[in-house]
């Protein structure tokens, strides 16, 4: 039994004329004679009652198209979910975001989803790099979109690069930093408390390749937290320096250090390699790719 049986099926209840059927299914009367008889020898009974030209539904007849109605418009349903989750229309994503990435895109990707994209689920996760990555691996989430340069190699992940930020040390207009006269040195900011996410190997490095062993974080950051809007307003209200992207805090003024720190993150879209994305990530990447810029 096939939908193509039960949609010929169906044409010739509601015809009555396998003539009118065939034509309006586009194929020959015999095919759909034979389509019907199929149906019929796989049934174990008639379904229809062949009197002069018409072709009536027998008892038995009518209760299998009252079904076959049901499974056909199932069947329709299917395919239309599908289409509207391709588009972005219906369908849920479960989105992992690292502290970066969540600052600039949360917000936007959820207005946009409200407002554009109604039919569609989206589910946002915020927190440390190594809780996102085990919840992808046990596929309680679609994607994650971190600093790439925070993530191990791994052979079970597929990493696809989106963009780079660039970080910066950052701070209210009116700050006191904003003021100084001379080079801004690095022992200038560590009179103030330093706030930033938890930073990468990497990001380390380069802190001391640029400005000796007091610039580890280890050292010289005084407040520490995943949520970077927490620690703009924190930033925002008092003489606190915020490490981080650059795009965290747009309206904050940039601190420009001797040497300069000359860094960006580099993030990526992180999904398991070898396993079906959820209908609706080609719209989820796009709207990455939009949102997430200096």
């Amino acid at each position: 039994m096939t939908l193509v049986q039960l949609r010929h099926l169906i044409a010739l209840a509601e015809s009555g004329s396998f003539t009118q059927s065939a034509e309006a299914l586009c194929i020959t009367q015999p095919a759909l004679s034979r389509s019907v008889q199929a149906l019929e020898r796989e049934l174990g009974q008639p379904l229809f009652d062949r009197t002069g030209r018409r072709s009536e539904l027998t008892a038995f007849g009518r209760e299998v198209v009252q079904r076959a109605r049901q499974l056909v418009f199932e069947a329709d349903e299917l395919v239309a979910s599908g289409r509207q989750m391709s588009a972005g229309q219906a369908g849920a994503v479960r989105l992992g975001l690292g502290s970066g990435p969540s600052a600039i895109l949360s917000t936007p990707l959820l207005r946009t989803v409200a407002t554009r994209h109604p039919g569609l689920r989206l589910d946002i996760v915020r927190g440390p790099i190594e809780h996102l990555l085990q919840a992808l691996r046990e596929r309680q989430l679609d994607a994650l979109v971190i600093d790439a340069r925070s993530l191990p190699p791994a052979a079970d992940l597929r990493v696809t690069a989106v963009t780079e930020l660039r970080g910066a040390f950052l701070c209210r207009p009116d700050h006191p930093l904003t003021r100084w006269k001379r080079a801004l040195r690095f022992a200038a900011l560590q009179q103030y408390p330093i706030a930033s996410t938890p930073l990468s190997d990497e990001v380390a490095r380069v802190l001391v390749e640029r400005y000796g062993r007091a610039a580890h974080p280890a050292s010289c950051v005084t407040l520490r937290c995943e949520d970077i809007p927490a620690l703009v307003e924190v930033a925002r209200d008092s003489d606190t320096v915020l490490l981080a992207i650059r795009a965290a805090a747009p309206d904050f003024v940039e601190l420009p250090l001797q040497p300069a720190l000359d860094f960006t993150a580099r993030f990526a879209v992180v999904t398991l390699a070898g396993r079906t994305e959820a209908p609706a990530m080609p719209l989820v990447r796009k709207l990455v790719q939009e949102y997430l810029h200096d």
